[in-house]
């Protein structure tokens, strides 16, 4: 899934596509608002996080084209101001959401996950349907899987690793195919990166992390769910 991230301070701006990066999401980038309005049109991306306060075109003027051109794409500012009007121009504009600066990295986290299960939910069951894996059921329309009565929150990257390891029960995932799945071609392979990710997933959907009966590790070569 693309965002296209509009934001003119270069920390800010690195700092979002960091989250948005470890979340599993392709990041188009924009400097300005100019830059903004023509990588929109470029790239076409699946949601937006637009700065107000920027050079060659505020936030606002972009939102009003990139409305007039397409009224569904979410979008959602991130910006300084926080008076109230501030808020009520940017939803009055078409904005689906109004983040204020300075923010939390769980602040993020949680508004960019409402946005995509919106976006999951638009494109239909059918383009992502549950499954399961033993016990465990995974939705992925909802970035969510659960086991019994206990609902377990997951990222856009982790759906795509429960998702491969079903996809193919019963053989092992190696980590190239993990990387140019799920982190594209461009990235270079760091078997930690992989490790890290695997770990943290299993903290949350295996019964015992220690002894894990979803995703196995096969030493040498990857993962692989047995079914």
């Amino acid at each position: 899934m693309k965002v296209l991230v509009a934001e003119d301070d270069r920390h800010i701006r690195e700092g979002l596509v960091s989250i948005l990066v470890s979340e599993g999401y392709d990041v188009v980038i924009a400097s300005d608002g100019v830059e903004a309005l023509a990588r929109f049109r470029a790239e076409s991306p699946h949601f937006i996080l637009l700065d107000i306060m920027m050079p060659g075109m505020n936030g606002y003027d972009v939102c009003k084209q990139i409305r007039a051109e397409n009224g569904q794409v979410p979008l959602i500012f991130v910006s300084a101001k926080s008076e109230e009007i501030d808020h009520v121009v940017g939803l009055e504009l078409g904005a689906d959401d109004f983040i204020v600066k300075p923010f939390g990295v769980k602040e993020i986290v949680a508004r960019i996950r409402a946005v995509t299960r919106r976006c999951l939910r638009s494109a239909g069951r059918t383009q992502a349907p549950p499954f399961s894996m033993g016990d465990l059921e995974v939705f992925p329309a909802e970035l969510r899987a659960r086991r019994s009565t206990t609902i377990m929150d997951l990222s856009l990257r982790e759906v795509g690793i429960l998702r491969l390891l079903f996809e193919n029960v019963g053989r092992v995932v190696d980590r190239d195919t993990f990387f140019n799945r799920l982190w594209g071609l461009e990235h270079l392979p760091n078997s930690r990166t992989l490790d890290q990710q695997i770990a943290k997933l299993r903290k949350k959907v295996e019964t015992d992390p220690t002894h894990p009966r979803v995703i196995l590790t096969v030493h040498g070569s990857g993962y692989r769910y047995d079914g």
